[in-house]
């Protein structure tokens, strides 16, 4: 079922101005692919470092094509500057007070001065969004031949894009010089999960998006000096979720050589339903109440219907609905259409051996649910009245989703690696109770750990290290990290195995039995957030 690529793009200047334009800068800013010609930025802050911020991967998903798999753009010749990110797909900013909208913020796309909790759709955000960007050291060639890591953002299947202040890359690869960084829009929330709409057969175009621009990059991105036989996948929470979707759906054709599953995987409890609610169709009610209501319930007019409406409609009522907290509750996340969503994706893995063989690096960090609990209004500096149950579920939710993807892998021979972040560094845990939080991991990856203050030695170590680690694993999935004396978690999970540790005490990197942690899933031992 794989997509077949062409991509991309559409211009403002004509191929005359463009070469007349261009004739001035550095070669090596422009680069020519089968659908365009496309310009990076240089900034000063990262001067060997080629941003091409915007280059569309699949037509606007709007119309007729608005839930409908992506469709790839024809080849072109046109020229683009590559200067600005393209706007995040169409996703609703949430009135309640959190962690994500309040103190950490610089996890959320950027919104242009909008309220983060503002209770509407964001401004910066359009369905034409279906884009990626490129970070690519500078002077490279198609015979460079680099190692690519694709990353695919987080945000509860609702949020997220490429213009993530945190998750901008540019930083790592201004310091490595020996890789190249792409992250990927995909649509989120009802756009991109719309939850058993009648009338598709592919209910989760969102995943669809995804794989399709990891088409893009293995077709693409020789062009800009990386090696496509050297691609790592890479997704945080959600992203991981889809990440490792793709990698069932699509097993004979990886094309990743690696996967990186971060605090995400398919096996993480209710990433899938198996059938839509009996009393309750999501996409139905939502269809209902804006306006696409017939009486004979007929799935294509409700389609067709759903397809002429603003989008901004569509996103505020879905969003509205639940900050006003009505039940029940609407969920737009992945689902079971036994095309890219399964049933149990450990049968799928073990049983019918439909799960991509590649190397796969697994992490969570040590406190993952503090910051996706219920925000402590009453007492920020305080924290959440009863850590008990946070642990429970940091435990339930992403621990044991860890083990299940790693055990599943272990049963069938993948070389699979592990991490748990335990990092608290406070420029970047504004709340000391937050520590090791869900994401706090991305800054000190991507280069960006000093966007809200000078990083510590210690940090600075901490960060440099899990870049070069990270590094090792996409230079050479199956062997790079063992060369670097971390072993791979081969047992299945009840018997032990081995996990990298970071930051824990004044170490920057230690290897302990991942039973420290798993051990909470397996038999129900204390757990420890702060190791």
């Amino acid at each position: 079922m794989a997509l077949i690529l062409t991509s991309l793009a559409l211009s403002l200047l004509s191929p005359c101005q463009a070469a007349f334009q261009t004739s001035s800068l550095p070669s090596d800013l422009t680069v020519r692919i089968n659908t365009g010609v496309y310009t990076a930025l240089l900034e000063p802050s990262l001067p060997d470092v080629r941003q091409f911020r915007n280059i569309p991967y699949a037509l606007p998903p709007t119309g007729s094509r608005r839930w409908m798999p992506p469709v790839a753009v024809p080849p072109s010749s046109q020229h683009h500057y590559a200067y600005n990110f393209p706007p995040s797909c169409p996703q609703y900013l949430p009135a309640p007070l959190s962690v994500w909208n309040t103190n950490i913020s610089d996890f959320s796309i950027d919104v242009a001065g909008q309220s983060h909790y503002a209770g509407t759709v964001a401004q910066t955000t359009a369905e034409d969004c279906l884009s990626l960007a490129v970070w690519a050291p500078r002077n490279l060639t198609a015979a460079s031949k680099l190692p690519v890591i694709l990353f695919i953002p987080g945000g509860s299947f609702q949020r997220g894009g490429v213009e993530v202040p945190y998750q901008i890359p540019g930083g790592w690869v201004q310091r490595s010089g020996r890789h190249i960084a792409v992250t990927a829009n995909y649509r989120v929330n009802i756009m991109g999960f719309p939850s058993f709409a009648r009338g598709l057969e592919d209910q989760n175009p969102g995943l669809l998006d995804a794989r399709m621009a990891l088409e893009w990059v293995y077709a693409n991105i020789e062009a800009f000096g990386g090696d496509r036989d050297r691609i790592t996948l890479w997704g945080q929470s959600a992203g991981g979720v889809v990440v490792d979707m793709v990698a069932y759906a699509f097993p004979d054709e990886p094309l990743a050589a690696g996967l990186f599953l971060q605090s995400g995987s398919a096996h993480v409890p209710g990433a899938t339903a198996t059938s839509p609610d009996p009393r309750y169709s999501n996409f139905t009610f939502v269809a209902k109440n804006v306006g696409c209501d017939f009486p004979d319930d007929d799935g294509a007019a409700e389609l067709a219907c759903m397809q002429r409406l603003p989008v901004s409609k569509i996103i505020n009522f879905v969003g509205q609905y639940a900050d006003n907290g009505t039940t029940p509750a609407l969920g737009f996340k992945s689902v079971n259409d036994g095309r890219t969503g399964f049933a149990n994706y450990t049968a799928r893995a073990v049983d019918e051996g439909k799960v991509a063989r590649i190397p796969t690096l697994i992490s969570t960090t040590a406190n993952e649910e503090a910051s996706l609990w219920k925000y402590p209004v009453q007492d920020v500096a305080a924290g959440p009245t009863n850590m008990t149950a946070v642990d429970q579920a940091t435990v339930g939710i992403f621990v044991c989703l860890a083990a299940n993807a790693t055990d599943v892998r272990s049963a069938i021979g993948v070389t699979t690696y592990r991490y748990q972040y335990a990092g608290n560094f406070s420029n970047l845990t504004p709340l000391p109770w937050l520590g090791a939080y869900h994401a706090a991991d991305i800054p000190l990856l991507m280069g960006s750990y000093e966007r809200p203050g000078p990083a510590t030695g210690f940090e600075r170590q901490v960060a440099e290290a899990m870049q070069d680690y990270l590094l090792a694993f996409m230079e050479d999935p199956e062997s790079g990290l063992r060369k670097k004396g971390w072993a791979p978690h081969t047992e299945r999970v009840s018997q032990g195995g081995n996990m990298m540790r970071f930051a824990v005490g004044d170490k920057v990197a230690v290897n302990v039995s991942a039973s420290e942690i798993d051990m909470a899933c397996v038999s129900g031992a204390p757990y420890n957030r702060s190791p």
